[in-house]
C-alpha cells in the first residue's frame, strides 16, 4: 500500500472515531490482539450444526428436521429484505423492484425444494416419527405470519365468511381471531380452539398484534400504492409483485400440500395432520383464496384462483 493510500485510511479512521467520540489509536491497538477471521467463526458453524437434535433413532428425521430449519433461515431472508423495502420512507421502482424478485427468488428456491422432503425420506420412517412431534405442526411457524402481515393488507388476511364485518377501524385483537389460518384449529360456532392455535397464541400473539400495527400502514402494498401513479403500471414491478404473490400463495403453497399429501394419505397413521388440523381446507388456496394483492389480477384470474394448479 502506498503512502498516499495509507494516509487517507487513517484519516478516514479518524472521522469515523471521532464521530463517535472514540480514541482512534486504542481501536488501532485492539487490532494488535484481535485474531484474524475465520470462515467458521464467522458463519458460526459450530453452533449452527449442533441445532439438529432428533427426538428418535430413525435417520430419516434428520432429513426433516434440517429441511425445516432451512425454511427458516430463508424466512428470515425474506422478512429482511421486506423490512428495507417498508420502512423505507419512499422507496424508488427499481430498488422496490430489486428488493420483490430477491423474496420471489427466495420462495421459488422454498418451493423446488420441497422434493427434498417429498422424496427424500421413507414413508415408514416418517409415519414413525410423526407421532413423536404431535401436537407440533408447521402451521406454527411465526416468520411465515410475520411475512403475511408484512406483505399486505390485513383484509386480504381474513376467513371469508367475516371479511364483510372488518375493516381497517378493527381491533388488531379482533382482526387476529378471525385470520384465515384460525380456520385450521378454531370451532367458530363454539369459539374453542384447539392445543395447536393455543399454544401458538400462547407463545406469538402480543408479537402478532404489534407486528400487525407496525405493518397496517407499510407493508408491500401500501408501499405500492404510495409510488406514483405511473410507477404502479410500471411493467417490471407489476410483474415481480404479480410473480410474489402467485409464487407465495399458489406455487409454494401447492408445493407443500402435495408434499404433505404424500405422507398423510400413505395409509399409514390417521391421516390427519400433527396438529390435528383440517390440513386441506387451511392448504389448498383455492379453500382460502390467499391474495396479496388482489387489485393486480383480473376478474377471472380471482375467480380461479387456485383452481389451475394440479392437485
Amino acid at each position: 500500500m502506498n503512502t498516499t493510500a495509507h494516509d487517507d485510511i487513517l484519516e478516514k479512521l479518524e472521522e469515523k472515531f471521532q464521530g463517535i467520540n472514540q480514541k482512534t489509536e486504542t481501536h488501532l491497538e485492539g487490532l494488535l490482539w484481535a485474531k484474524p477471521i475465520t470462515y467458521w467463526d464467522y458463519i458460526q458453524t459450530d453452533a449452527l450444526l449442533n441445532l439438529q437434535i432428533q427426538r428418535t433413532t430413525l435417520p430419516d428425521e434428520m432429513v426433516f428436521v434440517m429441511y425445516h430449519q432451512v425454511n427458516e433461515l430463508l424466512f428470515k431472508m425474506i422478512l429482511w429484505e421486506i423490512e428495507q423495502v417498508c420502512h423505507s420512507e419512499k422507496p424508488e421502482t427499481a430498488f422496490f423492484t430489486e428488493k420483490l424478485m430477491r423474496i420471489s427468488r427466495y420462495f421459488d428456491m422454498l418451493t423446488t425444494s420441497f422434493t427434498i422432503m417429498k422424496d427424500g425420506m421413507e414413508v415408514e420412517q416418517y409415519m414413525k416419527f410423526r407421532n413423536t412431534l404431535t401436537p407440533a405442526s408447521g402451521f406454527q411457524s411465526a416468520q411465515y405470519r410475520l411475512i403475511e402481515f408484512a406483505s399486505t393488507d390485513l383484509i386480504n388476511l381474513i376467513d371469508y365468511r367475516f371479511r364483510s364485518s372488518i375493516d381497517r377501524n378493527t381491533p388488531y385483537e379482533h382482526a387476529l381471531e378471525h385470520l384465515y389460518w384460525q380456520a385450521a384449529g378454531k370451532d367458530y360456532q363454539t369459539g374453542e380452539k384447539s392445543y395447536l392455535i393455543l399454544e401458538f397464541e400462547r407463545k406469538y400473539k402480543k408479537e402478532f398484534l404489534a407486528f400487525m400495527e407496525e405493518y397496517n400502514t407499510i407493508n408491500l402494498w401500501q408501499k405500492f400504492k404510495q409510488l406514483p401513479e405511473e410507477d404502479q403500471k410500471n411493467e417490471a414491478l407489476v410483474k415481480a409483485m404479480r410473480h410474489y404473490d402467485y409464487t407465495v400463495n399458489i406455487t409454494w403453497v401447492m408445493g407443500h400440500f402435495n408434499a404433505a399429501k404424500k405422507y398423510i394419505e400413505s395409509g399409514h397413521g390417521s391421516g390427519e395432520a400433527t396438529g390435528g388440523s383440517d390440513w386441506k381446507k387451511y392448504m389448498l388456496p383455492k379453500y382460502q383464496r390467499r391474495i396479496f394483492f388482489p387489485e393486480l389480477w383480473s376478474e377471472e384470474e380471482l375467480a380461479t384462483w387456485g383452481e389451475k394448479e394440479s392437485v
